[in-house]
């Protein structure tokens, strides 16, 4: 039934007179429903590896709102960690990681094609979700890419500018290179695996791409994304790939030429006219409305969603956040915002 799905019409260039709309982290803890689940999972980790679980909160927000999409609820994390990385989260703090400094540590890891058996609950995931969303909802995949998680790996945690891997990267670059082509072969893998699973479109999530700079952007943002779409391509040659270089700035144009991306998700760093105008003329885009909008909620929301919905409006358009929807998030201004997108739907 893909031809009634109007996420997949957009990836393929088709102009929707409403455009499909999902939300990053739509799955999370804004939502009192989402939080008791997590509760009877224990902790984030025990969540993303339970798939009953997972999928139910994969799910809510569908039920709730009627997104056209959903996204897979899991963690860009746990691709380390089945490589071998120790993973564990702190309360209040986030993640934490075993680091990578030397060519010891790398040696540990496995090979890409190890990845599968610790992720088998994730594709199960998948396989529930398939079997349960309504017909019309699109079901998306991710992982994040090689460069964000290799920021991970190699600080052992966040970092406000990723300091440590680019000090990798200047100081052992054969060190640095080795990561990032484990993570590249291993994206690969899981992304296959999670389409085969079940998911018809896979969003690649480069969090800290805007880190890149020059020629490095080009290395380590640009290049591991046109190897991992073009091996997906090789293998399913019909599911779509969404990029999202967040930070790029003025490189979000050229990015999906650059690297055979079937959309790319634009944050809010750029306006949504200069999207329309540099990005758009490639194919899709999706994004780009301030996250801060769905805690304050009111007009502004109202007014910004228009105009975001009418600066896309000549080309394929996938509504969406310009990143994640936060914690203090009202539920009721996730509301307002499908009401104003999908406004025209009902007149």
């Amino acid at each position: 039934m893909a031809e009634t799905k109007t996420i997949l019409k957009a990836l393929a260039g088709e102009v929707q007179e409403v455009p499909p709309i999902w939300m990053m982290r739509q799955a999370g803890r804004y939502l009192p429903e989402y939080r008791a689940t997590r509760e009877k999972a224990g902790d984030f980790l025990s969540l993303c590896y339970n798939p009953e679980l997972a999928a139910e909160v994969t799910l809510q927000p569908i039920r709730r709102y009627g997104f056209d999409g959903a996204i897979l609820f899991a963690d860009i994390l746990l691709l380390p960690q089945a490589l071998g990385a120790d993973l564990w989260f702190v309360t209040g703090e986030g993640p934490r990681l075993s680091t990578i400094e030397t060519q010891e540590d790398f040696e540990k890891l496995k090979p890409a094609s190890e990845v599968h058996e610790m992720l088998n609950p994730v594709y199960q995931t998948l396989r529930t979700v398939s079997g349960e969303l309504p017909d019309e909802t699109t079901l998306i995949g991710f992982a994040g890419a090689p460069w964000t998680v290799a920021t991970y790996m190699i600080a052992g945690r966040g970092t406000p500018d990723q300091g440590p891997a680019h000090a990798l990267k200047d100081e052992n670059p054969a060190l640095f290179e080795a990561v990032m082509a484990r993570l590249t072969e291993g994206t690969i893998e899981y992304l296959s695996a999670q389409i085969e699973a079940g998911a018809e479109v896979v969003k690649l999530f480069d969090s800290w791409a805007g880190s890149l700079r020059g020629d490095d952007f080009d290395r380590y943002a640009l290049e591991p994304a046109k190897k991992i779409i073009a091996a997906l391509k090789a293998r399913h040659p019909r599911v779509p790939v969404i990029a999202f270089p967040r930070g790029a700035g003025a490189r979000f144009e050229g990015f999906a030429r650059a690297t055979g991306a079937d959309c790319v998700a634009v944050d809010d760093g750029v306006s949504s006219e200069w999207a329309a105008a540099h990005v758009q003329k490639e194919g899709c885009v999706q994004g780009n409305l301030k996250s801060s909008h769905m805690v304050t909620g009111g007009q502004p929301l109202i007014d910004e969603t228009r105009r975001i919905v009418d600066a896309f409006a000549k080309g394929p358009h996938i509504f969406n956040l310009g990143h994640g929807i936060t914690p203090d998030a009202d539920p009721e201004n996730v509301q307002l915002m499908i009401d104003t997108v999908r406004e025209k739907r009902v007149r």
